[in-house]
């Protein structure tokens, strides 16, 4: 007696319809194989979509047929199995391998014959066809949607969607809320933790009902659909939407961001004279300067190795004084001297350096003058015209 899988599987993403579609398979298969006394061992069920491998209980279910714990499946139609050229050809290389002697489906025919596989195939050819045209077809639509200056996307805080119209309105609870914000922290007065407050004073919170995250803050300051423009794949598209704020607030509250937004330490520079300039003549790691003020104020700059090297242990633990470690690179450097012959040929190259930075430099303000001279004209002919 052949052994049966039953499987189901939906892919919508609506937890309510996919349990009272796969319910609705199950009673369907069940009923089929009590009408045509088929022995069912197991029921697989899911709510993913096919259109792509990986789907874990599918993977799980044919792996025991590859295993020999049943020969059979049981489905609505060969679309719920596969929807991929990849899961169709497992499954028809299955019946070709004869793993799977039997497919039974309420809605479609199958036998395991040349004519039997060769339409099974063709029944995962059309699942697959449906999917990529049905893709097309949503991104043709997106594509349509943008020209019209339609974001097809879920709208930010202070709009909502309008499921009849299918466009992004203004949100009255909201809207003037946002705005009220946005034109708080165009003035500088407020850092991002200072707008967040602001933010949950208005009752603009998180989906948690505490304080909204910093970076959702960042978001919707530097998001372009407050001014009628929005953002699709990197490109700005101008909105046909009901606009919050002008671009020129919009630009203020960019400024704003940068000087407020998130503040840094500054950092003084070291200057160390020698630092970055030799390594360790033991270990071969890098050194490191430290600057000490003495209490009668004088100034020391020491070296040292950093110690990195976790294989081996180096002993130059001491500091070295910044005067001795120069009087040794003079040293060094008075050993290393050039052949007299070598003296104007170097010469003679570092003066042609110089002439091509000057050539260079030269050219360079010739044209920054053009560009400025056709410039001004512009401007006075745009000056006449008002």
């Amino acid at each position: 007696m052949i052994k049966y899988f039953i499987y189901c599987r939906k892919s919508s993403e609506d937890e309510e319809r996919q349990i009272l579609s796969i319910e609705a398979q199950l009673a369907e298969l069940r009923e089929f194989a009590k009408q045509n006394n088929l022995f069912v061992v197991k029921e697989y069920y899911e709510s993913k979509t096919a259109k792509e491998p990986g789907r874990e209980v599918f993977n799980f279910m044919m792996s025991e047929i590859e295993k020999g714990n049943a020969s059979g499946i049981l489905a609505w139609n060969p679309d719920r199995l596969a929807r991929n050229s990849i899961d169709g050809g497992r499954i028809i290389y299955l019946v070709d391998t004869e793993k799977i002697t039997s497919l039974k489906f309420p809605t479609f025919w199958f036998e395991p014959t040349p004519q039997g596989k060769f339409m099974l195939s063709v029944a995962f050819g059309q699942a697959k066809y449906y999917t990529d045209n049905l893709r097309e077809n949503i991104l043709r639509g997106i594509r349509q949607k943008i020209r019209r200056g339609e974001l097809s996307a879920k709208a930010p805080l202070g709009y909502f969607n309008e499921p009849r119209l299918r466009t992004i309105e203004p949100d009255k609870k909201t809207f003037n809320k946002v705005k009220e914000v946005l034109r708080a922290f165009a003035t500088g007065e407020y850092t991002l933790t200072k707008i967040q407050s602001k933010m949950f004073s208005l009752g603009l919170v998180g989906k948690d009902g505490k304080l909204p995250h910093l970076s959702t803050i960042q978001k919707i300051l530097t998001n372009p659909f407050y001014y009628g423009h929005f953002r699709y794949r990197g490109e700005i598209h101008q909105g046909s939407h009901k606009p919050m704020i002008s671009k020129k607030l919009f630009d203020q509250i960019q400024e704003a961001l940068i000087l407020n937004g998130k503040p840094r330490k500054n950092h003084a520079p070291k200057n160390f004279q020698f630092l970055n300039f030799a390594v360790c003549g033991e270990c071969g790691y890098s050194i490191t300067a430290e600057r000490h003020i003495k209490k009668s104020g004088l100034k020391f700059i020491y070296y040292r190795c950093t110690h990195k090297s976790k294989t081996q242990n180096c002993s130059q633990a001491r500091f070295l004084r910044e005067e001795v470690l120069t009087e040794q690179v003079k040293e060094n450097c008075q050993k290393v001297s050039l052949p007299d012959d070598w003296r104007e040929k170097y010469l003679a190259k570092v003066g042609e350096w110089k002439k091509e930075n000057s050539q260079s430099s030269n050219l360079f303000a010739q044209n920054l003058k053009t560009e400025l001279s056709a410039i001004k004209i512009k401007i006075d002919r745009l000056m006449r015209l008002s």
